[in-house]
């Protein structure tokens, strides 16, 4: 046996060197093959250090040169680096405490029977060449002969040719095996190639897999999964990366290297100001750690940490006090971003003197004036009783050449309305309307809450309408105009307006419209709809007024009918909630058990970087509010719903659990094919599906094998849709093509909500199983291709 030399956590690529040619000229398994091949010079498994063959690898690698080129890469990579001007640590003995595991590999001249070696050679050629079936099923056809040692050559040698797909599936069929005994060295040499390929829902299954071996995993596995993580695209899998690296510090005990905090802390800050500021918490321990490690804390940790607590609702002055002051010991001068940071945590106490006094140095700066700036002296006047202050900033704003954004307009536009200045306010509305920028609904909605306050219901009508023409209704803008028209007794243009929110899936109702309507109902002594409202508020969970139901229970005494308080009552999902169920179930939907025996939990998750996601995730809130516990129903806004919320645990789920997962895996019914409604589909085609912009329509089958896929297919064809499948890692894909698209989706359409279609083409988002994305929908129809194949 020979070893295998360490591996540095940036540099790892596996290379065999062996003279041995594997590339036979047969293309059948050979009964015997004489392999002749002069003595090897090291007999061991060599690790060198190739060119980067991805960005995701050469990130990696940018933390990670040889030991003689230390001087001149560390100039390199502080350019490079995700924090410009920031060299990442360099030090040899760093270098050298991140490094893989031993992997003890023998060569094929060492065994002694000839035909193992000719058919471990063979297998070596031919097995990267197939696809997932074909290839298991050439696995399992060794099965009297192979040995883990055999297999582990066979998976070595895939990751040496960068093949880690092919050596992830010989991995996978390893462990699978009787015979498999745990290789943590081959495991994290998996796990690290493919973390440095992108494809990290790969690389966490094997890195799951040590953690429950009882194993920690190696400091280069955290260290390259952290940044995979960091590299998909648009920050989906930011809380992923931060788990990670908790853990790479508390369950691993490791000291990251300065790269990688700075890494996590950058894309922590990346985020808009109103959502990074939920990650204080996080920059605060990232930065805790560069403390505790004895590196000289970079300017920007310092500057983001600013940042992130300049917009806190609770500003903590004495912690920016002392991060200035370690800017200042540090000799770090404060730049524009620290002063208009400074400026928003003040401006938000109200303490005119330190605004003025920062805004004053930021003027002696000599920088280019931002919009921030303004807009944080117009909140300050605005808090401190001088709206029409406030106005002078915007105008000086302007003035000074400094073209308003979205967000000066919106400050300014909210402020005049909360002054009641109606002509300025709608003014300033016509002008923002005028400019043609987009998000216009913040102005919208402070507009019609001024009319509504001054009982201008006529106003408050025609800028209903015209917001209906330029945004995307939401529930907000149909509650207030729904609020307005029971004010003026309009109860049956109400009635009409809260039958539309209710039908309509992408507004729909919550409990402060149906307390105004039931309010109306009442104030028009009109109690048999009363009473229908109450029982859906009821049902639903909603919070009735006592002064409410007081008049409702008196004025049903009349007709000789009491209303009582509700009764606990086993609850049931309704049909239209279990076929969303479904839907959502073959699209991607987890369901957990509890800790109560037969009793479950949904878990509800969405892609926050999804337009078509925050949809549907505001629609799924709504449908299934009686299901969710308390703390999930106190949100005011539909912005403040969480991208991740779960029902509350109930027998009723069981059903779903047994269909759609065995041993919590993931699994299609064997009736699916029975279930398959226009509005299982739609909702399937909402949560796990998309549209190219060629028209097809692409859905992700979550879990099953082709048994049941084919089932689905089979029941589509009834339907008269003709569909293609396609494999990829562990999904099965279902595309529509051409005609078939159209036909597919006259068929969801009236149950897919309303403006939803624009936000399911095909977006910036990971669509397989390792974060890969397919450009078409040109799918081979595996249905032929996977017929009987059931890995083992």
């Amino acid at each position: 046996m020979a070893s295998a030399s360490p591996c540095a956590c940036g540099a790892p690529s596996l290379s065999l060197r062996c003279p041995l040619s594997l590339s036979l000229p047969f293309a059948s398994f050979p009964p015997a093959v004489r392999l002749a091949a002069p003595p090897l010079l090291p007999r061991r498994l060599a690790v060198s250090r190739p060119r980067a063959a991805s960005a995701l690898e050469a990130l990696v690698l940018e933390s990670d040169g040889e030991d003689e080129n230390e001087g001149e890469e560390a100039e390199e990579e502080a350019g490079a680096g995700l924090f410009q001007g920031e060299a990442w640590a360099a030090a040899a003995e760093e270098r050298d405490a991140v490094r893989s595991p031993e992997l003890q590999v023998f060569e094929l001249e060492e065994l002694p029977e000839k035909w193992r070696r000719s058919r471990i050679a063979w297998l070596c050629k031919e097995l990267p060449a197939y696809k997932h079936s074909t290839f298991t099923r050439i696995l399992n056809a060794q099965r009297k002969w192979i040995t883990q040692d055999d297999a582990t050559y066979v998976a070595v040698h895939c990751l040496r040719i960068r093949n880690n797909d092919a050596a992830f599936r010989v991995y996978s069929w390893m462990v699978r095996q009787h015979w498999y005994r745990f290789n943590f060295a081959l495991a994290t040499r998996v796990a690290d190639c493919l973390a440095r390929e992108g494809k990290v829902e790969k690389c966490r299954e094997v890195f799951d897999a040590m953690v429950k071996q009882g194993r920690v995993p190696a400091e280069s596995t955290f260290h390259i999964l952290v940044v995979a993580y960091l590299s998909v695209p648009g920050g989906r899998c930011l809380e992923e990366a931060c788990t990670i690296y908790n853990q790479m510090i508390q369950m691993g005990g490791y000291k990251p290297r300065l790269n990688l905090h700075n890494s996590v802390f950058r894309a922590l800050v990346s985020k808009t100001g109103g959502t990074a500021k939920h990650n204080l918490k996080q920059a605060e321990f990232v930065y805790h750690n560069i403390v505790t490690s004895n590196f000289a804390v970079p300017k920007d940790v310092l500057v983001g940490l600013i940042w992130i607590h300049s917009y806190q609702d609770v500003i903590d002055r004495d912690r920016i006090k002392a991060l200035r002051g370690e800017m200042k010991r540090a000799g770090y001068e404060e730049t524009t971003d620290v002063l208009v940071s400074l400026m928003r945590a003040f401006s938000k106490e109200g303490d005119i003197k330190e605004t003025e006094a920062t805004w004053h140095r930021l003027l002696q700066s000599g920088c280019e004036l931002p919009a921030q700036a303004y807009i944080c002296r117009m909140e300050l006047y605005a808090r401190t009783g001088e709206p029409m202050k406030s106005l002078e900033m915007f105008k000086e704003m302007k003035g000074r050449n400094v073209p308003p954004n979205v967000a000066s307009y919106h400050k300014i536009i909210e402020i005049m309305a909360k002054a009641r200045e109606i002509e300025t306010a709608e003014k300033l509305m016509d002008e923002f309307v005028e400019s043609r920028m987009k998000q216009l609904m913040p102005a919208f909605i402070d507009m019609m809450y001024m009319y509504l306050d001054l009982d201008m219901h006529d106003k408050l009508e025609q800028m209903f309408t015209k917001c209906l023409g330029r945004c995307r209704p939401n529930r907000i803008l149909y509650t207030i105009y729904l609020e307005s028209l029971v004010r003026i007794g309009n109860i049956a243009k109400a009635e009409e307006i809260f039958g539309e929110m209710h039908k309509n899936g992408m507004i729909g109702t919550n409990a402060k419209s149906c307390n105004i309507m039931l309010r109306g109902y009442l104030s028009a002594e009109d109690y048999q709809k009363a009473q229908s409202i109450y029982d859906l508020m009821c049902k639903k969970k909603y919070d009735v007024p006592v002064d409410s139901f007081e008049k409702l229970q008196s004025g049903l005494l009349t007709s000789k009918k009491v209303v009582k308080p509700p009764k606990p009552v086993s609850m049931k999902l309704d049909e239209e909630q279990r076929e969303i169920l479904i839907g959502l179930l073959l699209g991607g939907t987890q369901i957990e058990s509890h800790a109560r025996k037969g009793v479950h939990i949904v878990n509800f998750k969405f892609q926050e970087d999804s337009n078509a996601h925050s949809v549907l995730r505001a629609h799924i809130h709504e449908r299934f509010f009686e299901w969710l516990p308390s703390a999930c129903r106190s949100f005011n806004d539909d912005s403040e719903i969480p991208y991740q919320f779960s029902t509350i645990p109930h027998a009723h789920f069981g059903f779903f659990a047994d269909q759609f997962f065995l041993k919590g895996q993931p699994v299609l019914p064997k009736l699916v094919h029975r279930w398959l409604s226009p509005r299982v589909l739609a909702y399937w085609f909402m949560f796990g599906g998309f549209r190219l912009q060629s028209g097809d329509i692409v859905l992700k089958v979550s879990g099953g094998n082709i048994d049941g896929v084919e089932r689905i297919v089979n029941s589509l064809q009834t339907q008269s849709l003709t569909c293609k499948v396609k494999r990829k890692g562990r999904f099965f894909w279902i595309g529509f093509q051409g005609s078939n698209a159209d036909s597919f989706w006259k068929i969801v359409e009236p149950y897919v909500l309303d403006s939803f279609m624009g936000s399911t083409m095909q977006e910036s988002r990971s669509i397989g199983s390792d974060g890969s994305q397919d450009s078409d929908t040109d799918y081979e129809d595996d249905t032929q291709v996977y017929n009987t194949e059931t890995e083992q």
